[in-house]
């Protein structure tokens, strides 16, 4: 029988993720068959798996962790927000519909079978099975059509460990809280808590603990300390927490623009990795004075961010930097911002919209979603500042709607080989 056991926390960013992935991690050396499992998630920076389906990216990860090939069946049910009331729906890894909230909310239901379908069969080909919910159990306004925390955990019959944040403060407060919203049956499956980011000395925690203990009757099972882990982010929560913000000046200033549905801005850690590297998330014009390079992003939602990039100044900041010589790179969205023309009748419904005319490039936006993995080798020639890279064999993957055509005067800065 699968040993199954699910990590829940008492807000979203309490570190759910990575105490999953180290469970895995554990669990995997000591000779078990392990898998992640989310059964819905929210996120904008998504991965791609081997077989070309698309899934979050904490549970590629936790399954790197578990030592097997990422399977789609971790994480059935990915939302992708593409404006603050409507999200894409992917199942199964392939693009379903987009829904609002509302809409989405009566749906539910009618996943559960689903799920628990996609859920048995995992169960089927691994000895533990580690879970992991979404935000908080106590969003008493969602109890009724959970699929993801307490409804999950019914579903699989699984204990739950409660993860709690103490960086942010009032962790015994969220602790007390969350258990005091839950109902007794629910309650009755948190078996433990784990305060998690602790810094300093835990002999100060003793008596909260003692204290805690005794008001809930749940037992806190560990201090996790904090660790200065560098992961990919799965949403924007990192962006507007500071994460990224640097202030030391380096040898080369890259300027990220901060559109308001930005998408897959992992894609940039490897650049904020290299010690001579500052990468900024900005939104504001003049915080491209003096820049070396401007990176448009992915967006869930290309006309409606390339409509603020007009109505905030950016767009006219990008064209003036780039009459000064300095280079603009356009990834997924932000690159289709660039051209001459998007046609758009499925993402916005905005219809033919002018972009920043950089590009003489036309994009046609269509229903059904490229995702897949890929190798390529940069073209032989290439502009000055790229001229070092040219030739060279890089792999990543593709995550688009539509296809972009290259009119006169644009050429393909790699050649790609799809797998």
């Amino acid at each position: 029988m699968t040993l199954a056991i699910m990590l829940q926390g008492t807000a979203s960013d309490v570190g759910k993720s990575v105490l999953v992935a180290g469970l895995c991690r554990i669990f995997y050396q000591d000779g078990q068959r392990t898998a992640p499992f989310k059964s819905q998630n929210m996120a904008l920076n998504s991965g791609i798996t081997p077989d070309g389906k698309e899934m979050g990216r904490a549970q590629i990860f936790q399954a790197e962790a578990a030592g097997i090939t990422p399977d789609v069946r971790m994480n059935p049910v990915l939302l992708k927000p593409t404006s603050d009331r409507k999200a894409q729906v992917v199942l199964m890894g392939k693009v379903a519909t987009d829904m609002d909230a509302v809409s989405y909310h009566e749906y539910k239901p009618r996943l559960r079978e689903q799920i628990l379908a996609v859920y048995h069969s995992l169960a089927a080909e691994h000895d533990v099975l580690v879970l992991e919910g979404a935000g908080s159990p106590a969003e008493i306004n969602l109890r009724d059509r959970d699929i993801v925390n307490m409804g999950m955990a019914e579903m699989a019959q699984c204990p739950v460990i409660l993860v709690a944040d103490i960086d942010r403060g009032g962790v015994f407060a969220s602790i007390y809280g969350t258990l005091a919203l839950l109902h007794d049956r629910e309650r009755a499956r948190v078996k433990g808590v784990i305060i998690n980011k602790f810094r300093g000395d835990v002999a100060l925690l003793y008596s909260g603990i003692e204290q805690i203990e005794a008001l809930t009757g749940v037992p806190v099972l560990g201090v996790m300390p904090w660790l200065e882990v560098d992961l990919e982010d799965e949403d924007g929560v990192a962006l507007q927490k500071g994460k990224y913000l640097r202030t030391d000046r380096r040898d080369i200033e890259i300027a990220v623009i901060q559109v308001p549905h930005i998408s897959n801005f992992t894609d940039f850690n490897a650049l904020a990795a290299q010690p001579d590297v500052r990468v900024r998330y900005v939104r504001q014009p003049q915080e491209l004075a003096g820049v070396d390079m401007i990176i448009l992003p992915g967006s869930k939602n290309t006309l409606g961010d390339l409509g603020w990039l007009r109505e905030s100044g950016m767009a006219h900041a990008v064209l003036q930097a780039r009459r000064q010589g300095v280079p603009v790179l356009g990834i997924c969205g932000g690159y289709q911002m660039l051209g001459e023309t998007i046609i758009d009748e499925v993402e916005s419904g905005l219809g033919t919209q002018p972009g920043l005319g950089l590009l003489n490039t036309v994009t046609h936006f269509a229903h059904s979603k490229t995702t897949t993995q890929v190798a390529a080798t940069l073209a032989p020639a290439l502009p000055a500042w790229l001229a070092a890279t040219a030739g060279l064999a890089v792999s990543g993957y593709e995550i688009h709607m539509g296809e972009t055509e290259l009119r006169d005067g644009c050429r393909s800065l790699m050649q790609l080989h799809k797998g």
